[in-house]
């Protein structure tokens, strides 16, 4: 009897260490567990890691510094781009207008499409005595002039000669002198321009054309392609 109630106390003593070793080691992996990882200011990686990051920071805030530099600049660039543009475009009517004045003062060749308008002495009426009833004058020649420059025409020539700003037209009989040469009839007077806009201008209901044929001028007028005229020389 005493052996067995002296392994029964054995058994629970042995029972009661195992459970109380268990406890023992569960405490302490909670308490490792629990316990928190305090990370050393002076670890060579921590500050390397650190310093890395502070440069990263700078970098970006130099970047964005230069990107913000570059879209001012290229504002600017853009503006004064504009600014050229404008005065390419100035400097190309400028350059229009000065080859218009040239055309018009005769300083150029030319050569264009345009229309040639001849005027002839009326037929003669033996019921007239008056001549010069039937004879091309010098303000008739004026008035196709004037009509062909108002319906856009970019140079004039009257046989051949030039006209200029300060031409003039006498006439003297049976011939008119421009500019101190004379010209007999028929007189040509040749126009470059848009074709369809100097024919409507001349031949309009009540215009040049009819004025000229109601004082018996004899009046035709052609479209040509290829009107060529020469600069006046001897011009300054």
């Amino acid at each position: 009897m005493r052996t067995k109630t002296a392994k029964g106390k054995n058994i629970i003593l042995t029972f009661v260490m195992l459970v109380l070793g268990f406890m023992l080691a569960f405490s302490y992996n909670l308490a490792n567990k629990k316990q928190p990882v305090s990370t050393k200011i002076s670890d060579p990686q921590f500050a390397r890691e650190n310093e890395l990051r502070n440069e990263l920071i700078q970098q970006q805030k130099e970047n964005r510094a230069l990107q913000e530099e570059l879209f001012s600049k290229q504002n600017k660039v853009r503006a004064m781009e504009k600014d050229l543009s404008k005065e390419e475009k100035s400097f190309f009517h400028l350059a229009e207008d000065a080859e218009k004045y040239r055309m018009y003062l005769g300083k150029v060749k030319v050569k264009g499409k345009g229309v040639i308008v001849t005027l002839q002495d009326g037929e003669y009426d033996p019921n007239n005595e008056n001549v010069h009833n039937y004879l091309v004058h010098d303000y008739q020649v004026f008035k196709v002039i004037n009509e062909l420059y108002i319906a856009g025409a970019s140079a004039v020539a009257i046989n051949g000669q030039r006209i200029k700003h300060d031409s003039y037209i006498i006439c003297n009989g049976p011939v008119i002198t421009v500019d101190g040469i004379q010209f007999p009839a028929p007189f040509k007077i040749s126009a470059i321009g848009d074709p369809n806009v100097l024919t409507a201008a001349l031949t309009i209901t009540g215009g040049i054309k009819y004025q000229l044929v109601n004082d018996n001028i004899l009046f035709s007028m052609e479209r040509n392609d290829n009107i060529m005229m020469d600069p006046i020389l001897g011009e300054s």
